[in-house]
Order: C-alpha cells, then sequence, then structure tokens
C-alpha cells in the first residue's frame, strides 16, 4: 500500500493543476523578493546613510506588507499563496499538502527568489544586493529565536486568515498577512533582520555570494513555523474544536 500511495502522491504533484500552482509559487515569490530586496535597494541608493536612518525601517516594512499582501492576494486561489518556505513546511507537517508537493513548491519559491535577486543585480547594473544580517549584540541562537517568533505570528495568522470555518474574508486575509509581515519588520529589523521568508534571505545571499548566518534563516523560521502549525490545528482551532461560549463543535453548526 506505502509504495502505491506515494505513487499517487507523486502523481498528483505533477498534474496540470499542481503545475499550475508551482507557476503561481513562482510568479507571487518573485514579486514579494524584488519589491522587498529592492525598496532596501532603493533607501540605499537615495541615503548617504541608510543604516543610521529611522526612515529605512518603515520602507522596508511597508514593502514588506504591501508585497505580501499582494503575492498572497493573486496566488491564493490558486497555489494558497505560501510565498515562504516556512509556510509551506508547516502545511506539509500538518498534512494539508504532500510532501513531494511542498519540494516542488521549495524549489519554485527558491528559484523565484534568485532570480528575482538576479535581476535586481544585473538592471541595476551590479548595484550590490543586501543580504539578511544579525547586529553585532546578538548571537545566532538569539537570532534564531527572534526569527522563529516572528515567523511564529507570521504563520499563526496565515493559518487564521486562511480557515474557511471564519467565513470568507476575501481581500483582508492577504492584508491581515501583509499587516503582521510589515508589524514584523518594525519590531525586530535591526536586530536580526526581520526576514521571515528563507526563500528571500537565500536568494539575496546568493546573488550576493555572502552566507554569514544563514543557518538564522532557515532553522528559527521553520521551527516557528512548526509550531505554529500545529498549536493552531491541534490545540487552539482543531477541526472538531467545541465553540467557547456556545460549546457547540464547528462540525455540529456546519461552518
Amino acid at each position: 500500500m506505502a509504495p502505491t500511495s506515494l505513487s499517487a502522491r507523486f502523481g498528483q504533484s505533477v498534474s496540470p493543476d499542481a503545475l499550475r500552482s508551482y507557476l503561481a509559487e513562482f510568479i507571487s515569490t518573485f514579486l514579494y523578493v524584488f519589491c522587498v530586496v529592492g525598496s532596501t535597494m532603493a533607501s540605499q541608493k537615495m541615503m548617504i546613510n541608510s543604516a543610521a536612518d529611522p526612515s529605512n525601517l518603515v520602507i522596508a516594512a511597508l514593502a514588506n506588507a504591501f508585497a505580501l499582501s499582494s503575492a498572497v492576494y493573486i496566488a491564493a486561489n490558486i497555489s494558497g499563496g505560501h510565498v515562504n518556505p516556512a509556510v509551506t513546511f508547516s502545511m506539509a507537517l500538518g498534512g494539508r499538502i504532500s510532501v513531494p508537493t511542498a519540494l516542488f513548491y521549495w524549489f519554485s519559491q527558491m528559484l523565484a527568489a534568485v532570480m528575482a535577486c538576479i535581476l535586481l543585480r544585473i538592471s541595476t547594473v551590479s548595484t550590490h544586493v543586501p543580504t539578511y544580517t544579525i547586529t553585532s549584540e546578538m548571537t545566532g541562537f538569539g537570532a534564531s529565536i527572534l526569527e522563529g517568533v516572528l515567523t511564529f505570528a507570521l504563520v499563526y495568522t496565515v493559518y487564521a486568515a486562511g480557515d474557511p470555518r471564519r467565513g470568507p474574508l476575501g481581500a483582508f486575509g492577504p492584508l491581515t498577512i501583509g499587516f503582521v509581515a510589515g508589524a514584523n519588520v518594525l519590531a525586530a529589523a535591526p536586530f536580526s533582520g526581520g526576514s521571515m521568508n528563507p526563500a528571500c534571505a537565500f536568494g539575496a545571499a546568493i546573488v550576493a555570494g555572502s552566507f554569514g548566518n544563514q543557518a538564522v534563516y532557515w532553522v528559527g523560521p521553520l521551527v516557528g513555523a512548526a509550531v505554529a502549525g500545529v498549536l493552531y490545528d491541534n490545540v487552539v482551532f482543531p477541526s472538531q474544536a467545541s465553540d467557547s461560549i456556545t460549546g457547540i463543535s464547528e462540525g455540529g453548526v456546519g461552518v
């Protein structure tokens, strides 16, 4: 049974609908990384000492919020609008998507991030592509914890915003996801960079040729995303959970 099941899952992962999902993830992730990394490059171009200018933090937060909201919205009905390997990892861990599909998602997201950074590098005449870094006062372990907490908040919001039991949210779901991403950048960008997205950090590192503390932007986000998914699906809002006020199960009211 196991080989048959594995073969069936792989077959689903290369179906026409699945291929469209990978393309949607590629496009959304490309646009997100292009805007986020590009906004940082633009602020560095316009400011003499952008690292010390508080307005640079606001620019990064707004770019994250606007770009992520748009990227999630345009892909939500096709691929789910993950736009982030950490979100995909959490969905695979919770059984919402198969492992082969998750791996294809990862490939699409990573390739999109690298291509976006390459395009920025070429089109701006070899302008330096900024990478995510941690402040000298922090250790790699501390930065991983911080990135994990940020990604926990992001992925928990993704689960809540996309939960059909909450009713149709339309554009408000992606907007909520973008808002929490922007807030996270405001809270932590000066300390750990506020990446929350391994693909974005990886793409910038590949093109810039700088891999310092790259593990921070993988370990922290993946762990934070996993905890968020497990907590939401199994503790806070399980599929057959009783309503905290009425005591009626979600299944019982047909939500």
